[in-house]
């Protein structure tokens, strides 16, 4: 018995429903939202059930504003109240951006999926926290005659975006970078005029994945307080069953890959 109690463990929780107000530039008090939280911790003794309650309980203390400030700060409590050598925690949660489209200049809210994540060990008690979002746009199809008129269409691309910083990083402003390099933006609404402009555009202008990727590159390696990113791309062509991918990546310990 002895012996068991030696042995390390991993626990926790995944997907809890959980109403939090989450960093925002645009809103001074943060923007409601419901994360799915996941928490996982590894101790070094044996488990016990009501340990999951004082997860919860820790979640409810820290609710308010969920950033990469409170984040460093939170998840140290977590390792001390559970006495944990590891401890990863997630919030994922839907968040949406007001929009102006292209030509009527209607509004419109955009959903964007997000994460945000902290994670720390006993070792060295850095936390690490990371921003990730995925952004839906839209880019050409590499298949496109360009050489013919009408020859370019386009294909629905994912761009997941994750970064490590030492200061907080507004959601809107990741948004901003992808929607400034797509071949077009996602909007939730469109008029007419605004639908004859992007299908127009869609067959005039090109700007594959390849490129977009590229460009988002720089404009991140170009933000001081970013520490770390990666930009991934999935593009989800009309003429085949399956996506591909482009992707980057640069942290403190890989200066370019």
């Amino acid at each position: 018995m002895k012996d068991e109690k030696r042995f390390m463990q991993d626990v926790g929780m995944t997907d809890l429903p959980f109403p939090m107000r989450v960093l925002s530039r645009d809103q001074k008090d943060g923007q409601s939202t419901i994360a799915k939280i996941s928490i996982a911790a590894r101790i070094m003794h044996e488990f016990e059930a009501r340990w999951i309650d004082k997860f919860i309980q820790l979640v409810h203390q820290h609710r308010d504003r969920i950033g990469t400030e409170t984040l460093k700060i939170n998840i140290l409590d977590y390792m001390r109240e559970l006495n944990a050598t590891k401890v990863k925690v997630d919030f994922e949660y839907p968040f949406f951006i007001e929009k102006s489209t292209p030509v009527s200049k209607e509004k419109c809210l955009v959903r964007y999926n997000c994460m945000y994540s902290a994670r720390v060990a006993k070792s060295d008690l850095k936390p690490q926290v990371s921003l990730r979002i995925t952004a839906p746009c839209i880019t050409t199809y590499p298949s496109s005659a360009t050489d013919k008129p009408g020859g370019l269409f386009g294909q629905m691309s994912h761009v997941d975006l994750e970064v490590q910083s030492h200061k907080d990083v507004f959601p809107e402003d990741l948004i901003e970078i992808v929607d400034k390099h797509a071949l077009v933006p996602v909007y939730s609404f469109l008029t007419e005029e605004d639908q004859e402009f992007i299908i127009k555009k869609v067959h005039t202008e090109q700007k594959t994945s390849v490129v977009m990727v590229d460009e988002i590159k720089e404009d991140l390696a170009n933000i001081r307080d970013i520490e770390g990113y990666s930009v991934s791309c999935s593009n989800f062509g009309m003429l085949h069953s399956y996506s591909t991918f482009i992707g980057t990546a640069k942290s403190m310990w890989i200066p370019l890959s």
